[in-house]
């Protein structure tokens, strides 16, 4: 696969490829990424042809979009897709005062959960000036599953449904924005998201991936049908399926399971046989379901980047993907690279 092939989105017409930019880890998660490093990476994946970049106010709490705008600003703005998202208004104080976890010197700004019509008209507003730059063109509700809300998700997701969504649709059919949706750890959610609004677009993080193909159960043939594009983000299971199974191995941010341990042991031996690196099946399994046009793994250095993009263009054979399907490692019905 070309990680600068662009595919465009049926209901929008926007072009994104194949791969993009996951702006978390600029957003200093877990550990610090400096000025120099963090504008190095966006000008690399510039210079490689990666044109659809991905942010949000959570990421460093506006870090990681102060450095998108930054590292993109003098780029031609017709050239490349920038998604954010709502949902979390940043009010300004002290340092000392903050719970930064798990990013690290984030910029001086507490998170408040804000999912009415106002905190999101608002939060787009807060969103260009720190990008600083014109327009936005996928805006996303962000974080309105059990992951992140447990006990409350059920009134977290009323809340979207009703003042977020009718406010970015309105910013759509304004042309403020030229895609909506919602950012999600729960293909359940997503799923749930699509039949009580009018969304382009999902990004689904971690939920459909070579471990993981429930959400052929419904959600990924709706989107389908209604020409909903799904982005796709967490595609290594938080680790797993790039380290391999090594004793550290992680899968969703904690240490793998036993029984994940042996079914990604089980995969790599099927890797070894057919020459095939783990990570570069990982990334092009996903962008083989024709509901996902682009997948956005996300990378600390220079050197992790041009190791992505060259798992990108990894040749996996046919026999590979039917070996996986013949000894029940991935599912008869889902998709595989042609």
């Amino acid at each position: 696969m070309n990680p600068a092939e662009k595919r465009t989105w049926p209901r929008s017409g926007l072009e994104t490829t194949l791969m993009g930019f996951g702006a978390a880890p600029i957003g200093n998660i877990f550990r610090p990424i400096t000025e120099e490093d963090s504008a190095a990476l966006i000008k690399a994946a510039w210079g490689a042809g990666v044109r659809y970049f991905d942010t949000a106010p959570m990421y460093g709490h506006g870090l990681s979009e102060a450095r998108c705008g930054q590292g993109l600003r003098w780029y031609p703005r017709d050239q490349y897709v920038l998604s954010t998202k709502v949902g979390r208004l940043l009010k300004p104080r002290k340092r000392a005062e903050i719970d930064f976890t798990p990013w690290v010197d984030g910029l001086p700004f507490e998170m408040k959960f804000d999912y009415s019509y106002d905190g999101v008209m608002r939060s787009i507003e807060d969103s260009l000036q720190r990008l600083a730059l014109e327009h936005i063109d996928i805006a996303l509700i962000h974080d309105i599953d059990s992951y992140t809300h447990e006990d409350r998700q059920p009134e977290m997701f009323e809340a979207a449904m009703s003042g977020a969504a009718k406010a970015l649709l309105k910013l759509r059919d304004e042309g403020v924005v030229k895609a909506v949706g919602v950012g999600v750890n729960e293909w359940q959610v997503a799923h749930e998201a699509i039949k009580c609004n009018d969304f382009d677009c999902l990004l689904l993080a971690g939920r459909y991936t070579l471990l993981e193909q429930d959400a052929l159960d419904g959600f990924l043939p709706l989107c389908e049908e209604r020409q909903v594009s799904v982005i796709l983000g967490g595609g290594y299971n938080s680790g797993i399926l790039a380290t391999g199974a090594v004793p550290s191995a992680k899968y969703n941010y904690s240490a793998a399971p036993d029984t994940v341990l042996e079914r990604v042991r089980k995969i790599e031996e099927v890797c070894r046989e057919y020459s095939v690196p783990l990570k570069a099946a990982a990334l092009q399994f996903v962008l083989a379901h024709p509901a996902i046009p682009t997948n956005i793994p996300g990378v600390r250095t220079v050197a992790q980047l041009e190791d992505n993009l060259q798992t990108f263009r990894a040749q996996i054979p046919s026999a590979f993907w039917a070996e996986l399907k013949r000894r029940e490692l991935i599912r008869q019905d889902a998709p595989t690279p042609q």
